[in-house]
């Protein structure tokens, strides 16, 4: 018990520290706007969330966040799988190559490709869509990649067997064997990937720089150069941009670290 209570509370404590800013945001945006440099308590108001809805497009950047990020995680789940799954029909030392090169992409600042990948989507006229936001991202797949294969590999090798003697065909055998047992390896990693995305900020900024077209992270940098002297609003805003991504991780935490103890020990 006392070895438990060792880790627990210097635990709790560093977990209160860090959601301190976020409990603060959270009380202060429902403060009435002119108290908000006022301390000690102060009447529940709504008018900061209204203010932030009417000022700025709040909706249309929520959901251009949303369209960015569940398309950037299906893109590259399914990359992830294909490419785990390939690797399986690979010898060792195509396969370590293949592995080694996706390492290496893990070591590449995201920020020495965003020159060329902003070229590449200005000649394609992508600028201010969502391919131009969705397509790009996948070349960070590798750490999805990775994980995918830490799974795909440690399926029985007598389950895979069985599926080619009563003469399924690769497509089969992925949908129907390989799939159905990646369920929980699936969803972490997806939900890796969608918090990930959803925090994005230096490429929308880059490729979808006008209000109605970019996604909520850029968005609250535009709406706190124009209500810069108004902080209720853009905490009522930040407030609802963290919401969908901190509900995400609350409901499927568990799966995330299920999957990646599970990866682990293998």
């Amino acid at each position: 018990m006392r070895a438990e209570l060792r880790w627990h509370v210097p635990l709790a404590i560093t977990g209160l520290g860090v959601s301190f800013p976020l409990i603060w945001a959270l009380l202060t945006s429902f403060r009435a706007p002119n108290a908000i440099f006022e301390i000690g308590p102060s009447p529940v108001s709504a008018a900061n969330y209204l203010d932030a809805l009417t000022l700025f497009p709040i909706g249309r950047l929520l959901l251009n966040s949303l369209v960015t990020a569940l398309g950037v995680t299906a893109a590259q789940l399914l990359v992830a799988v294909l490419a785990a799954y390939a690797m399986l029909s690979l010898g060792v030392r195509s396969r370590r190559l293949v592995l080694g090169a996706v390492t290496v992409s893990l070591i590449v600042p995201l920020q020495a490709m965003v020159i060329p990948q902003f070229l590449i989507a200005t000649g394609l006229g992508w600028r201010d869509t969502y391919p131009g936001l969705i397509v790009p991202q996948l070349a960070s797949c590798g750490l999805a990649v990775l994980l995918m294969w830490e799974h795909v590999r440690s399926l029985p090798a007598d389950l895979l067997g069985a599926a080619a003697i009563d003469g399924a065909r690769p497509a089969e055998t992925l949908w129907y064997v390989v799939l159905p047992q990646l369920r929980p390896a699936l969803g972490a990693v997806g939900i890796l990937v969608f918090i990930t995305t959803w925090n994005e900020y230096l490429w929308p900024a880059l490729v979808a720089p006008s209000p109605e077209n970019t996604t909520i992270q850029q968005g609250l940098a535009l709406f706190d150069n124009q209500e810069g002297g108004n902080p209720g609003p853009l905490l009522a805003a930040s407030v609802l941009a963290c919401a969908p991504v901190i509900a995400v991780y609350a409901v499927f935490s568990r799966r995330i670290t299920a999957a990646f103890l599970r990866a682990g020990r293998r």
